[in-house]
Parts: structure tokens; C-alpha cells; sequence
């Protein structure tokens, strides 16, 4: 019944928040329901609810495999024509979220792993789900994380609206592939993906393999258009978030409420110092205010693509940077979590 219960009150919760527009609303509202659940001590001793340590693999996967599937050979192309002044925006946008976690790690009841990886620009719901597992404080980095994104996606029309548009238009969204070629590379992609991490001691291999196999049969042009179904990411958010959710006590969300006000002055100067950077950036490959504001912007992806449609921008230029920056910080975030482990700040 305790299950019961909390799947009906993530789904009623889902569906009010994707009502409004917010992204991954089933990430948000399993979180919500599994911190209340978590803190307000129901359900009862006894019957507490833990998810099984399997479920949480299998939302990693298919988390990275919906990750692998952003790289296209329409993508790949763009990043080879200009890839000096995308990678020049991409390692700027990378170092300035770090240095922004460094700050925030410089609290005592944070720490450098923990503040990095919760302001680091680059998949709000990747870094949330291997935290945990490389040392940082994970419900720390899922509520600054999604505070990150809240006031991104929140910014992002009326600036991009007071923006001048460039005049080049991205091209049409390809058709999606049909659902028995979703399903399929989603499940040979995942189990794939698990096995081969699992075989070379991958970090955060759960999440890695697949995203490493998926990417590569993508952006070859071998998927077929193929990604998740949304039914299905769904489902692997709402693991994440309830995973992240559950692990809250009463002492640790006072603690996490403290971080907040120094979390939410990092975002800000976060978002306008890495627009002062990339802007420049990409103009070198001829992006317009708008092209490189949007590519830039640390965090909201799919937020960001729809806004790039809705305004007439490069969106293979967006989703370039945008996706580039996603695999770069993934990659990077096992090294990232041993360099911090052991640097001490003076």
C-alpha cells in the first residue's frame, strides 16, 4: 500500500507540474513526494519505503542512452566546422560552473566535490544520479541542480525575447523512429551499455557505458533516429527522484535550506558570466547574440531547444554546444570527484 500510494501521488504530481511547463516534471515530483514521505515520517516504521539498488541502474541506462541519442551526424557536422570557438565555449562554460561550485564549497557544511558537482553546468539529472556514488552529498546537488535549471528555464524567454534573432534558421526536427525501434535500442543499448562498463570498470559505468554505446551508434547515423520513449524516461526520472527524495532527514533539509540563498547568487552570476563569455566565443563562428546565449545558458537542454525553434535560431549550433558540454562534464565527473577528494582549500 505504501507503493501504491506514492506512485498515484508522484503521477497526480507529474502531471500537475508538466501542466505548467516544467521540465522533467516526473523528476520534480518524485523528488517532492519522496522528501515529504522521507521527512514527515510516513509511512510508518516498518514498512519504509527503499528502492531496490537495480532500479536505480536501470534509470542510469536509460538516462544515458536518452543522453547518447542527442548526438546526431547533423551535430557531429557542426562541431567539426567550428570546433575552436564551440570548444573554446564549451571549456569556458565547464570551468566557470566549477570555480562557481568551488565557491559554494567553500561552506563548511558543503564542501569542493559536493559544491562543484551541484552547480557544474552539464545534466541536471546525470550529475543527481552519480553523486552519491563518486562522494558528493547527493541531495545537496539535486536541490541546487534543479534551482540551477528553475531559474534558468525561468530567464530564458524574457531574455531571449530582448535578444536581436540572427537569421538563420536550424533545421526541421527529423521524425521520430517508431516505437519498437525506441524500445529496442533502448533495451540493447542499456544492457549493452551495463555489461561493457561493468567489463572495463567504468565509473559511474551505469550511467556511462550507455551513454558511451548510444552515442556511438548515433552518431554514426546507425540508430535510426532512434531514442526513449518518453514513457519510459519518465519512469526512470521518477526512480531518481524518489531515490534522491527518500535519502532526505529533517536535519539534512535544514541544511540544505541554508545553502540556498548563497546557491541561488551563484546561479545568477553563473548565467550572466558565462553569456559574457560565450557570446564573444561563438561569435567567431558567426553565431548571433541569441545563437550564442542559448548555447551557452548552463543548463536546461531541452528547455533551451524549444526555446531555439520557437525563436528562429541555429538549433544544430545549440545542440552542438549544448549536447558537446553534457558528454564533456559527464565524462569528466569521476576525475572532477578525485581531483576535489583531495584538494584542500587554504
Amino acid at each position: 500500500m505504501p507503493w501504491v500510494l506514492t506512485a498515484a501521488a508522484v503521477l497526480a504530481a507529474s502531471l500537475l507540474l508538466g501542466a505548467v511547463g516544467l521540465p522533467a516534471p516526473a523528476l520534480f515530483a518524485a523528488l517532492a513526494v519522496g522528501l515529504v514521505a522521507a521527512v514527515s515520517g510516513l509511512p510508518r516504521r516498518g514498512s519504509a519505503l527503499v528502492l531496490p539498488r537495480w532500479t536505480d541502474r536501470a534509470a542510469q541506462a536509460c538516462l544515458g542512452v536518452l543522453t547518447g541519442a542527442l548526438v546526431q551526424p547533423e551535430t557531429l557536422r557542426a562541431l567539426g566546422r567550428d570546433w575552436l570557438p564551440v570548444g573554446g565555449a564549451v571549456l569556458a562554460t565547464l570551468v566557470i560552473s566549477v570555480l562557481a561550485g568551488l565557491a559554494l564549497g567553500r561552506r563548511r557544511d558543503v564542501g569542493p566535490v559536493t559544491g562543484s558537482f551541484a552547480l557544474v553546468a552539464g545534466g541536471a539529472s546525470g550529475i543527481t544520479a552519480i553523486s552519491a556514488e563518486l562522494g558528493a552529498d547527493q541531495r545537496v546537488v539535486a536541490v541546487v541542480q534543479y534551482l540551477r535549471v528553475l531559474v534558468v528555464v525561468l530567464t530564458m524567454p524574457v531574455v531571449a525575447t530582448a535578444l536581436p534573432r540572427g537569421s538563420a534558421l536550424g533545421p526541421a526536427a527529423a521524425a521520430g523512429a517508431p516505437l519498437w525501434a525506441d524500445l529496442a535500442l533502448t533495451a540493447g543499448a542499456a544492457a549493452a551499455g551495463l555489461a561493457l562498463a561493468r567489463l572495463v570498470r567504468l565509473p559511474a559505468g551505469s550511467l556511462l557505458g550507455p551513454m558511451l554505446l548510444t552515442a556511438a551508434l548515433s552518431g554514426a547515423g546507425w540508430s535510426g533516429g532512434a531514442g526513449v520513449p518518453d514513457a519510459v524516461m519518465q519512469v526512470a526520472y521518477a526512480v531518481i527522484g524518489l531515490q534522491v527524495g527518500l535519502s532526505f532527514t529533517r536535519e539534512s533539509l535544514r541544511a540544505v535550506r541554508s545553502v540556498l540563498p548563497t546557491a541561488l547568487a551563484l546561479t545568477v552570476a553563473l548565467i550572466v558570466v558565462t553569456a559574457a563569455v560565450g557570446v564573444p566565443l561563438l561569435g567567431l563562428a558567426g553565431a548571433s547574440v541569441l545563437d550564442a546565449y542559448l548555447a551557452t545558458t548552463p543548463g536546461g537542454l531541452y528547455a533551451v531547444l524549444a526555446t531555439a525553434v520557437d525563436t528562429g535560431a541555429d538549433t544544430t549550433l545549440v545542440l552542438a554546444v549544448q549536447v558537446l558540454r553534457l558528454l564533456v562534464m559527464l565524462l569528466l565527473a569521476p576525475v572532477l570527484a578525485v581531483a576535489l577528494s583531495r584538494w584542500r582549500p587554504a
